[in-house]
């Protein structure tokens, strides 16, 4: 199997188009469409279905698409630990990341990652918690940075405790307070970002067992932004953990939970990882700048 050819191909299906995967590597449109086409008969059968808006993975593409992820995986682990040998000089990291941890943490870790290896080119995927997992499950990325959940399968790594705040508007009776219990939660008038899906408040919410419905929000968002201009506005509240709220400026007031409410936020890494010489050293340098539990 063309590795090359390989790799365009799962570009495409995960951006879902040609010319982005042109773009990225350097090619002419027809040229990805010609080089498409002969790795469609170098495996034997049709593998993308071309629209006017994209390209989609067929029936028969999607069996074989974990395989193909697997094989260019292995061969990026045996051409990150040759170029270790010779000085770790060459290779690709992608990291999926809640994007607070994106914005906060890995500014500062691949800075200096970069300083030291220069030409490892590192693709940073952000998301909601279920979004980290499946990157890492499809083998889309190589390390998630996210909060621990006892479902994860791969390594954990923890990092640091984040406590869980209520952020309300200033105008709203709970602003009079300096803190807040769980049942003092207006249900009513609770936003809750990532489409409602939010898992580390949803969990934080299970624990409140007087409330009838124990996921009952007021407004769902995708961006933790968005949620608190609406609070800044005064249309809700949200709960949040405190890195979310680092460097935002919007005018509200963050309440602590009593008793205190925190989540573990950290790394996974998969088995298959283990092996990336790269993923080795940008764990390494991840525990050194940001610290372990």
């Amino acid at each position: 199997m063309d590795l090359t050819k390989a790799k365009i191909f799962l570009f495409a299906v995960d951006s879902g188009s040609l010319s982005k995967a042109a773009f990225a590597f350097n090619y002419t449109p027809s040229g990805i469409s010609h080089m498409m086409s002969a790795f469609e008969a170098e495996i034997g059968f049709s593998l993308l279905i071309r629209t006017k808006t994209g390209v989609f993975p067929t029936p028969n593409a999607k069996k074989i698409i974990p395989i193909i992820r697997a094989q260019c995986q292995w061969n990026e682990s045996l051409v990150q630990m040759s170029s270790q040998i010779k000085g770790l000089n060459v290779g690709n990291l992608t990291i999926a990341a809640y994007a607070s941890i994106a914005s906060q943490w890995l500014p500062k870790i691949i800075s200096e990652f970069h300083k030291a290896y220069p030409a490892i080119v590192i693709n940073v995927l952000d998301g909601v918690w279920q979004e980290v997992e499946n990157n890492l499950a499809d083998r889309k990325a190589d390390i998630g940075f996210y909060s621990y959940q006892p479902s994860i399968k791969h390594q954990w790594i923890p990092l640091r405790k984040d406590e869980m705040v209520l952020a309300v508007p200033l105008t709203h009776p709970l602003a009079k307070q300096e803190s807040v219990k769980l049942s003092d939660v207006p249900r009513d008038q609770l936003i809750v970002p990532a489409y409602g899906s939010d898992i580390d408040v949803l969990n934080l919410l299970k624990e409140d067992t007087l409330a009838e419905n124990k996921n009952q929000f007021y407004i769902s968002t995708l961006e933790n932004s968005s949620a608190m201009s609406m609070v800044e506005l005064g249309l809700g509240v949200v709960i949040s953990n405190k890195l979310i709220t680092q460097r935002m400026n919007y005018k509200v007031k963050l309440l602590p939970f009593n008793p205190p409410r925190y989540i573990t936020l950290g790394m996974a890494v998969p088995e298959e990882s283990k092996l990336t010489p790269a993923v080795v050293k940008f764990v390494e340098y991840t525990r050194n700048i940001i610290g372990s539990v």
